[in-house]
Protein backbone atom coordinates (compact mmCIF):
# COMPACT_ATOMS: atom_id res chain seq x y z
CA UNK A 1 0.00 0.00 0.00
CA UNK A 2 0.90 3.68 -0.64
CA UNK A 3 0.65 6.43 1.94
CA UNK A 4 -0.68 9.72 0.57
CA UNK A 5 2.09 12.05 0.79
CA UNK A 6 4.68 9.55 -0.18
CA UNK A 7 6.94 10.98 -2.57
CA UNK A 8 6.19 14.31 -2.39
CA UNK A 9 8.54 17.23 -3.19
CA UNK A 10 9.08 19.40 -0.38
CA UNK A 11 6.75 21.86 -2.09
CA UNK A 12 4.11 20.07 -3.31
CA UNK A 13 3.94 18.37 0.27
CA UNK A 14 3.22 22.07 1.97
CA UNK A 15 0.75 22.70 -0.54
CA UNK A 16 -1.24 19.85 0.55
CA UNK A 17 -0.62 20.21 4.15
CA UNK A 18 -2.12 23.65 3.37
CA UNK A 19 -5.13 22.57 1.74
CA UNK A 20 -5.87 20.01 4.68
CA UNK A 21 -5.57 22.42 7.35
CA UNK A 22 -7.94 25.05 5.64
CA UNK A 23 -10.04 22.75 3.27
CA UNK A 24 -11.71 20.02 5.15
CA UNK A 25 -14.13 19.44 2.99
CA UNK A 26 -14.42 19.63 -1.48
CA UNK A 27 -13.05 22.51 -2.52
CA UNK A 28 -12.55 24.15 -5.94
CA UNK A 29 -9.22 25.68 -7.46
CA UNK A 30 -10.40 28.78 -6.83
CA UNK A 31 -10.44 27.90 -3.06
CA UNK A 32 -7.20 26.39 -2.99
CA UNK A 33 -5.83 29.19 -4.26
CA UNK A 34 -7.13 31.45 -2.05
CA UNK A 35 -6.05 29.08 0.94
CA UNK A 36 -2.50 28.46 -0.18
CA UNK A 37 -1.74 31.68 -1.71
CA UNK A 38 -0.62 30.21 -5.33
CA UNK A 39 -2.40 31.55 -8.19
CA UNK A 40 -5.69 30.07 -10.02
CA UNK A 41 -3.69 28.75 -12.87
CA UNK A 42 -1.00 27.19 -10.77
CA UNK A 43 -3.57 25.78 -8.48
CA UNK A 44 -5.69 24.20 -11.18
CA UNK A 45 -2.69 22.29 -12.52
CA UNK A 46 -1.42 21.43 -9.28
CA UNK A 47 -4.51 19.64 -8.37
CA UNK A 48 -4.71 18.24 -11.58
CA UNK A 49 -0.75 16.90 -10.88
CA UNK A 50 -1.94 15.63 -7.83
CA UNK A 51 -5.23 14.04 -8.27
CA UNK A 52 -3.43 11.56 -10.74
CA UNK A 53 -0.94 10.42 -8.05
CA UNK A 54 -3.42 9.71 -5.84
CA UNK A 55 -2.49 12.93 -3.19
CA UNK A 56 -5.48 14.42 -3.57
CA UNK A 57 -9.81 13.32 -4.95
CA UNK A 58 -11.04 14.80 -7.95
CA UNK A 59 -14.49 14.53 -7.63
CA UNK A 60 -15.65 15.43 -10.34
CA UNK A 61 -14.87 18.22 -12.67
CA UNK A 62 -13.62 21.35 -10.86
CA UNK A 63 -14.27 19.94 -7.64
CA UNK A 64 -11.36 18.42 -5.44
CA UNK A 65 -11.17 16.72 -1.70
CA UNK A 66 -7.90 16.10 0.47
CA UNK A 67 -6.87 12.48 0.98
CA UNK A 68 -5.72 12.05 4.49
CA UNK A 69 -2.04 12.07 4.56
CA UNK A 70 -2.73 9.26 6.97
CA UNK A 71 -4.78 6.97 4.52
CA UNK A 72 -3.12 3.45 4.29
CA UNK A 73 -4.59 3.42 0.38
CA UNK A 74 -4.85 6.81 -1.09
CA UNK A 75 -6.84 5.69 -4.57
CA UNK A 76 -9.21 3.54 -2.70
CA UNK A 77 -10.02 6.36 -0.19
CA UNK A 78 -13.25 7.98 -0.41
CA UNK A 79 -14.66 11.50 1.54
CA UNK A 80 -17.94 10.77 3.29
CA UNK A 81 -21.22 11.59 0.78
CA UNK A 82 -22.60 14.02 2.69
CA UNK A 83 -19.72 16.17 2.76
CA UNK A 84 -20.03 16.06 -1.15
CA UNK A 85 -23.30 16.69 -1.02
CA UNK A 86 -22.73 19.65 0.91
CA UNK A 87 -20.81 21.15 -1.85
CA UNK A 88 -21.42 19.92 -5.08
CA UNK A 89 -25.36 19.99 -4.55
CA UNK A 90 -26.19 23.33 -2.87
CA UNK A 91 -28.10 24.68 -2.44
CA UNK A 92 -30.05 21.70 -0.73
CA UNK A 93 -30.54 18.97 2.26
CA UNK A 94 -29.62 15.63 2.42
CA UNK A 95 -33.42 13.35 2.81
CA UNK A 96 -35.30 10.64 2.46
CA UNK A 97 -34.47 6.77 3.15
CA UNK A 98 -31.08 8.87 4.42
CA UNK A 99 -32.51 11.48 6.84
CA UNK A 100 -34.59 8.37 8.52
CA UNK A 101 -31.66 6.53 9.19
CA UNK A 102 -29.83 9.63 10.84
CA UNK A 103 -32.59 10.43 12.85
CA UNK A 104 -33.14 6.69 13.82
CA UNK A 105 -36.46 6.05 12.50
CA UNK A 106 -35.20 3.39 10.40
CA UNK A 107 -32.13 0.48 11.16
CA UNK A 108 -31.85 -0.19 7.38
CA UNK A 109 -28.65 1.31 5.43
CA UNK A 110 -28.81 3.00 1.74
CA UNK A 111 -25.59 2.76 -0.17
CA UNK A 112 -26.96 5.41 -1.71
CA UNK A 113 -27.38 9.06 -0.29
CA UNK A 114 -30.75 10.86 -1.16
CA UNK A 115 -30.44 14.93 -1.78
CA UNK A 116 -33.02 17.39 -2.57
CA UNK A 117 -31.52 19.69 -4.32
CA UNK A 118 -32.53 23.19 -6.16
CA UNK A 119 -29.70 22.82 -8.90
CA UNK A 120 -30.85 21.17 -12.19
CA UNK A 121 -31.86 17.28 -12.00
CA UNK A 122 -30.56 16.03 -15.67
CA UNK A 123 -30.95 12.32 -14.49
CA UNK A 124 -32.20 11.34 -10.51
CA UNK A 125 -29.21 8.91 -10.01
CA UNK A 126 -25.50 10.26 -10.01
CA UNK A 127 -22.27 9.53 -9.16
CA UNK A 128 -19.70 12.06 -7.78
CA UNK A 129 -16.20 10.86 -7.01
CA UNK A 130 -17.19 6.86 -5.56
CA UNK A 131 -20.47 8.29 -4.15
CA UNK A 132 -23.54 7.21 -5.64
CA UNK A 133 -26.89 9.99 -4.99
CA UNK A 134 -30.55 9.99 -5.86
CA UNK A 135 -31.25 13.34 -6.45
CA UNK A 136 -34.88 15.15 -6.36
CA UNK A 137 -35.08 19.24 -7.67
CA UNK A 138 -36.73 21.53 -4.96
CA UNK A 139 -37.24 25.04 -5.58
CA UNK A 140 -35.36 26.96 -2.94
CA UNK A 141 -38.69 28.17 -1.74
CA UNK A 142 -39.25 24.38 -0.79
CA UNK A 143 -35.32 24.00 1.25
CA UNK A 144 -37.74 24.30 4.43
CA UNK A 145 -37.51 22.22 7.94
CA UNK A 146 -33.97 21.58 7.52
CA UNK A 147 -30.95 21.37 10.75
CA UNK A 148 -27.25 22.03 10.16
CA UNK A 149 -25.37 19.02 11.37
CA UNK A 150 -21.58 18.16 11.10
CA UNK A 151 -19.56 15.76 9.43
CA UNK A 152 -16.03 15.73 9.38
CA UNK A 153 -16.06 18.92 10.27
CA UNK A 154 -18.42 19.84 7.56
CA UNK A 155 -21.38 22.18 7.98
CA UNK A 156 -24.21 19.44 6.54
CA UNK A 157 -27.89 20.41 6.38
CA UNK A 158 -30.21 17.99 6.55
CA UNK A 159 -33.96 17.69 6.42
CA UNK A 160 -35.61 17.44 10.00
CA UNK A 161 -37.65 14.14 11.30
CA UNK A 162 -40.82 15.70 10.79
CA UNK A 163 -39.80 17.28 7.07
CA UNK A 164 -38.32 13.84 6.11
CA UNK A 165 -41.49 11.98 6.66
CA UNK A 166 -43.43 14.32 4.99
CA UNK A 167 -41.02 14.41 1.78
CA UNK A 168 -41.41 9.96 1.93
CA UNK A 169 -45.09 10.51 1.77
CA UNK A 170 -44.80 13.12 -0.92
CA UNK A 171 -42.58 10.47 -2.75
CA UNK A 172 -42.85 7.41 -1.01
CA UNK A 173 -40.00 5.97 -3.38
CA UNK A 174 -37.74 8.62 -0.74
CA UNK A 175 -38.39 6.46 1.85
CA UNK A 176 -37.51 3.46 -0.02
CA UNK A 177 -41.07 2.57 -0.67
CA UNK A 178 -44.47 3.11 1.11
CA UNK A 179 -44.06 0.02 3.55
CA UNK A 180 -40.53 1.52 4.74
CA UNK A 181 -42.20 5.21 5.38
CA UNK A 182 -45.15 3.80 7.23
CA UNK A 183 -42.56 1.73 9.37
CA UNK A 184 -40.49 4.79 9.69
CA UNK A 185 -44.09 7.01 10.78
CA UNK A 186 -44.78 4.35 13.47
CA UNK A 187 -41.38 4.42 14.64
CA UNK A 188 -41.65 8.30 15.20
CA UNK A 189 -44.75 8.01 16.52
CA UNK A 190 -43.56 6.10 19.82
CA UNK A 191 -41.40 9.04 20.54
CA UNK A 192 -42.17 11.56 23.11
CA UNK A 193 -41.26 14.90 20.69
CA UNK A 194 -43.71 13.49 18.24
CA UNK A 195 -45.31 16.63 16.72
CA UNK A 196 -48.25 16.06 14.48
CA UNK A 197 -49.13 19.84 13.81
CA UNK A 198 -45.25 20.15 12.52
CA UNK A 199 -46.12 17.45 10.23
CA UNK A 200 -49.34 18.81 8.79
CA UNK A 201 -47.86 22.49 8.45
CA UNK A 202 -45.15 20.81 6.26
CA UNK A 203 -47.57 19.18 4.07
CA UNK A 204 -49.18 22.65 3.82
CA UNK A 205 -46.07 24.18 2.61
CA UNK A 206 -45.34 21.42 0.54
CA UNK A 207 -48.61 21.67 -1.56
CA UNK A 208 -49.35 18.12 -2.29
CA UNK A 209 -52.68 16.79 -0.92
CA UNK A 210 -52.23 13.25 -2.02
CA UNK A 211 -49.49 12.89 0.91
CA UNK A 212 -52.47 14.06 3.00
CA UNK A 213 -54.35 10.66 1.87
CA UNK A 214 -50.96 8.73 2.57
CA UNK A 215 -50.04 9.90 5.76
CA UNK A 216 -54.20 9.78 7.28
CA UNK A 217 -54.43 6.31 5.76
CA UNK A 218 -51.07 5.02 7.45
CA UNK A 219 -51.47 7.15 10.95
CA UNK A 220 -55.09 5.44 10.87
CA UNK A 221 -54.49 1.89 9.68
CA UNK A 222 -51.73 1.61 12.35
CA UNK A 223 -53.68 3.66 14.98
CA UNK A 224 -50.44 5.84 15.67
CA UNK A 225 -51.95 9.49 15.98
CA UNK A 226 -54.50 11.06 17.43
CA UNK A 227 -58.14 12.29 15.78
CA UNK A 228 -57.08 15.53 15.36
CA UNK A 229 -54.41 14.12 12.32
CA UNK A 230 -56.89 12.08 11.26
CA UNK A 231 -59.37 15.13 10.80
CA UNK A 232 -56.66 17.67 9.49
CA UNK A 233 -55.37 15.26 6.68
CA UNK A 234 -58.92 14.71 5.62
CA UNK A 235 -59.85 17.96 5.59
CA UNK A 236 -56.65 18.38 3.18
CA UNK A 237 -57.36 15.38 0.41
CA UNK A 238 -58.52 16.45 -2.89
CA UNK A 239 -61.34 14.69 -5.16
CA UNK A 240 -60.27 11.95 -7.29
CA UNK A 241 -58.29 8.41 -6.64
CA UNK A 242 -54.70 8.54 -5.99
CA UNK A 243 -52.30 5.10 -5.34
CA UNK A 244 -50.96 4.83 -1.63
CA UNK A 245 -47.81 3.75 -3.35
CA UNK A 246 -47.01 5.56 -6.76
CA UNK A 247 -44.45 3.13 -7.53
CA UNK A 248 -46.82 -0.27 -7.50
CA UNK A 249 -49.52 -1.25 -10.05
CA UNK A 250 -53.04 0.55 -9.87
CA UNK A 251 -55.00 -2.19 -8.60
CA UNK A 252 -55.94 -3.36 -5.21
CA UNK A 253 -59.18 -2.34 -3.52
CA UNK A 254 -60.17 1.44 -2.79
CA UNK A 255 -60.23 3.46 0.37
CA UNK A 256 -63.10 5.64 -0.67
CA UNK A 257 -62.73 8.03 2.01
CA UNK A 258 -59.20 8.68 1.57
CA UNK A 259 -59.78 8.79 -1.95
CA UNK A 260 -57.04 5.83 -2.45
CA UNK A 261 -56.42 2.90 -4.04
CA UNK A 262 -54.74 0.63 -1.76
CA UNK A 263 -52.08 -1.14 -3.85
CA UNK A 264 -49.58 -1.66 -0.96
CA UNK A 265 -49.96 -3.38 2.35
CA UNK A 266 -49.47 -1.43 5.62
CA UNK A 267 -48.50 -3.17 8.79
CA UNK A 268 -46.52 -3.10 12.33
Amino acid sequence: MVTAGAGLSGANRAFVAQLNRALPGPFTPADAAAATGVDHARAARLLRHLAEQGWVARLQRGLYTTVPLEAEDPRSWSPDPWAVAASALAPGYVGGWTALHHWDLTDQVFSTTAVMTARPVPRRGRMIGAAHFELRHRPKSALFGTRRVWREGIPVVVSDPERTLIDCFDDPSLGGGLRHTAEALATYAERESVSWPQLVEYGDRLGNRTAFKRLGYVAEALELANGKLIDACRRRISAGIGRLDPALSDSGPTATQWGLRINARVDR
